[in-house]
C-alpha cells in the first residue's frame, strides 16, 4: 500500500464503529468511513469532544453536527496551503491520502530538468494541480464544477501560486480530451480522479464502469513523445488495483515504461494500522 505519511497538519487519530477521528490542523472531526467495520474501544478524548461530527443517515446522505468549528480554515502540506470547509456528503474539500501521489509525480517533474506540461482531469479543489505547479510544471486544471474550480484558485492564491502557469477550465472532461486530440495538443503527465458517477456542466452523464476504459484510451493519445507519468485514481468499490493495472497497461503498452497499482492509505495513530482510502494506478516512463 502507498501511504501518505508525511503530513503534519493532518492525521487519522483513531478508527472504530464505522467512523474515523481526524485532526485537520487544530480541529477534530468525526466522519463515517465504510472501511471501518471493526468495533474497538474509543479511548481518545476526541471521540467525545470533536469540533464537528458528520452523522450518516440510514436513508442515505447525512448531516453535520457542529460544536466549535469555523466556516472555513486552512492546513498546509509542505509548501502548499489548502482552504477547508465542511460541505455535503461529509467532505472537507481535500483528500489527504492523495499526498502520496503528489510526492511521486512532483519528484518526477523536478527530475525531468525540462519544461513539463501536465493535464489534471476531474481536478476538484486542486491538490494535484498545485503540487505539480509547485514542482515547476505548466498545468491545465479541468473540472465540470465551476465552484470547485473557484475553490482551487483560492487554494492556489493561499499557496503563493496565483501567478503560476495554471490554465483553469470548467468543462466536460471527455469532450475536452476529444477537442485536445483534434487540436494536436500533448502533455507530459496526465492525472485523473474520475467519480463513480457524475454529470458534466451540460448534463453529460459519467458512469465509471462504462466510461473509464474508453476515457483512458483517449487520454493516452494526449501523451507527448517524452511522457513522464500517467496517474489514475479511484474511490469506486470494485475497481481494484489489478483492474487499474490492466486498464492502463492495455492502453500504454506501446509506450514501454512500467505500470503499478496499489491501494493508497493513511496511517492511524492509535492503532498503528493503515486505513485504506481507494486505489491508484501509475504508469511511468
Amino acid at each position: 500500500m502507498w501511504t501518505a505519511s508525511q503530513w503534519t497538519d493532518y492525521e487519522v487519530i483513531d478508527t472504530s464503529r464505522g467512523e474515523k477521528l481526524e485532526r485537520w490542523g487544530n480541529y477534530l472531526l468525526v466522519r463515517p468511513d465504510p472501511q471501518v467495520i471493526w468495533d474497538t474501544p474509543r479511548r481518545h478524548r476526541g471521540w467525545k469532544k470533536p469540533n464537528a461530527h458528520y452523522h450518516r443517515s440510514s436513508k442515505g446522505g447525512g448531516e453535520w453536527e457542529f460544536f466549535d468549528l469555523p466556516a472555513q480554515w486552512s492546513i498546509r502540506y509542505r509548501e502548499l496551503t489548502f482552504w477547508l470547509k465542511p460541505f455535503a456528503f461529509k467532505h472537507t474539500g481535500l483528500f489527504p491520502e492523495q499526498a502520496v501521489n503528489w510526492d511521486w509525480f512532483s519528484a518526477k517533474i523536478r527530475q525531468a530538468n525540462r519544461p513539463v506540461k501536465v493535464l489534471n482531469l476531474f481536478a476538484y479543489t486542486g491538490g494535484a494541480t498545485l503540487a505539480a505547479a509547485a514542482a515547476g510544471a505548466q498545468v491545465t486544471h479541468l473540472d465540470a464544477s465551476k465552484g470547485m474550480v473557484s475553490w482551487a484558485k483560492e487554494n492556489a492564491a493561499a499557496s503563493g501560486l496565483s501567478d503560476a502557469p495554471i490554465r483553469w477550465l470548467v468543462d466536460d472532461c471527455m469532450k475536452f480530451v476529444e477537442r485536445e486530440i483534434r487540436r494536436g495538443n500533448h502533455y507530459d503527465g496526465i492525472i485523473m480522479d474520475p467519480p463513480s458517477y457524475g454529470r458534466g456542466p451540460k448534463g453529460e452523464i459519467w458512469k465509471i464502469e462504462d466510461s473509464i476504459h474508453p476515457f483512458i484510451r483517449e487520454c493516452a493519445k494526449l501523451l507527448s513523445d517524452q511522457p513522464l507519468f500517467f496517474l489514475v485514481n479511484s474511490y469506486t468499490t470494485g475497481l481494484a488495483p489489478a483492474v487499474l493495472t490492466y486498464l492502463i497497461a492495455t492502453e500504454l503498452k506501446d509506450r514501454g515504461g512500467h505500470v503499478e497499482a496499489q491501494e493508497i492509505g493513511l496511517p492511524v495513530r492509535e492503532s498503528g494500522l493503515v486505513l485504506p482510502c481507494g486505489a491508484s494506478g501509475r504508469w511511468e516512463a
